[in-house]
């Protein structure tokens, strides 16, 4: 009996083993599409609302931007936004220049500190200042 314990054993252990042939289960259906993309869809924006709301909330006061006629040096040059975008890889121009505004830890530019304030704009007005700074 006590030879037969380790025959026995090594069949069962065999048995477990198959057939060598693996077999995954195959959806027969697909219900639905999977998102070309993982960013969100940013809103239209207007830009010359984008503009007044540049000047109201006073981002030239950090930020130098040519068409806003600023030379603030807090912030980053927003004539330079391109370029951070593409350094950032977080999404497109008005992707990064959106998270930007709304989590501006997100990216910080070499050189730069986070210090940029939550001005708690609404996403119009977030679409409306991309609008403005990549048009």
């Amino acid at each position: 009996m006590r030879r037969l314990a380790p025959l026995l054993a090594a069949t069962f252990v065999l048995a477990g083993c198959g057939a060598g042939e693996t077999v995954s289960p195959t959806a027969e259906t697909v219900i639905g599409t999977l998102p070309t993309t993982t960013q969100a869809t940013l809103a239209k924006g207007d830009a010359q609302a984008g503009a007044g709301l540049f000047q109201t909330k006073g981002c030239g006061g950090c930020h130098t931007f040519k068409p806003a006629a600023t030379h603030g040096t807090t912030g980053p040059d927003l004539d330079k936004l391109s370029d951070y975008a593409q350094k950032a890889n977080m999404g497109d121009l008005q992707q990064f220049t959106a998270q930007s505004i709304k989590d501006p830890g997100a990216y910080i530019e070499h050189g730069y500190s986070n210090v940029m304030p939550n001005f708690g704009l609404n996403d119009t007005q977030i679409a409306d200042l991309v609008a403005y700074l990549t048009k």
